[in-house]
């Protein structure tokens, strides 16, 4: 595969601009809130490369909302995240996974039409061995755009379809940022000689089916019988030459399901008897990853429903999900079906 897609050199400056003039009655305000965002995210990359330097690896002494070790780099991304967006006038509220409840607008900064809900570090389990690991994002825009009241709750408990921009920075051996506004997945890769994100993929499309499965094997005797029977289907060879798949699992749902939009195949994180309604969270993990897979021609549901149809419920709600290439993630359907 070519490092570089596309015929154009481009900024993500230039192409939020561009995306921008698709439509006649905006008025500068979301691409000026996608470009205080990249800027959290050049500053969180430059951070996450010198963290062993930092001394900003390692646990705390704090347990997050979901009685999880913080890292000391987690906290330091959602604060850079939270500083860098809580004052351009742009948003109305933000959430994070990292905070229990909402976080406002600060006095006397103006509350402005749009959402921010994000996972400052995902991965965590991988910071302090090095793996890859990445911040996700989703924007929304709130139920009333006329408001200039603080947001709330209700703005944030959206459903995925009503997303207006979602996506992902990975920081592995390079920093890329995969975003859509609903118009297809474009990839950027920073270039830290110029401090710029570079256009590298152009409306990258999934492949219908793959070869690769990414899913924890090491939960498998808590599946339900209808995915242990799809994961040997996918592990017994055919005659067609389309099995066995391969297993990859990292651990970073950006990581596999970075993977899963070059190479194709599917990504599961199911439910199972100790997490009987699955581990990831559906507003900051599941529903801008779901968007992104819809967007370059892909399928995400929590093995029934489409993903970006669930209502959410609460700010920290958990669902299951098969998130892939569209003909897999319709065979794991059947198996689920089937029992």
């Amino acid at each position: 595969m070519p490092f570089l897609n596309t015929s154009k050199l481009v900024t993500i400056e230039r192409h939020i601009t561009e995306e921008g003039a698709l439509h006649p009655s905006a008025t500068g305000e979301f691409s000026r809130l996608l470009r205080d965002l990249t800027l959290a995210i050049r500053i969180v990359a430059r951070d996450v490369r010198r963290s062993g330097l930092n001394d900003v690896l390692g646990v705390t002494e704090d347990v997050n909302v979901h009685g999880e070790m913080v890292k000391r780099l987690d906290i330091h991304a959602n604060e850079v995240i939270i500083r860098a967006m809580d004052h351009g006038g742009h948003l109305c509220v933000m959430a994070s996974e990292e905070n229990e409840d909402l976080i406002p607008i600060p006095e006397p900064y103006h509350n402005g039409k749009y959402v921010l809900v994000f996972d400052p570090l995902d991965g965590s389990s991988n910071i302090d061995v090095n793996v890859s690991i990445g911040t996700i994002f989703s924007i929304y825009q709130r139920l009333d755009p006329t408001s200039a009241a603080p947001g709330s709750l209700a703005d944030v408990l959206q459903p995925g379809y009503k997303q207006v921009a979602a996506g992902y920075a990975m920081y592995g051996s390079s920093t890329q940022l995969v975003y859509s506004s609903g118009n297809g997945v474009d990839i950027f890769t920073f270039d830290p000689t110029i401090g710029e994100f570079l256009l590298t993929y152009e409306k990258i499309k999934i492949p219908k089916r793959g070869k690769i499965y990414s899913i924890n094997s090491g939960n498998s005797y808590k599946w339900e019988e209808g995915l242990r029977n799809y994961v040997r289907h996918l592990l017994s060879p055919s005659d067609d030459g389309t099995r066995p798949f391969s297993l990859r699992y990292v651990g970073t749902m950006v990581a596999d399901i970075h993977r899963t939009l070059h190479y194709g195949g599917i990504f599961m994180y199911p439910r199972d008897t100790t997490s009987p309604n699955g581990k990831l969270r559906l507003v900051y993990e599941v529903n801008p990853m779901s968007f992104l897979v819809e967007q370059a021609g892909g399928r995400a549901t929590d093995g029934e429903r489409r993903i970006l149809d669930l209502e959410p419920t609460s700010l920290h709600q958990r669902v299951p999900c098969f998130i892939g290439s569209e003909e897999d993630v319709l065979e794991v359907e059947r198996f689920l079906r089937e029992g």
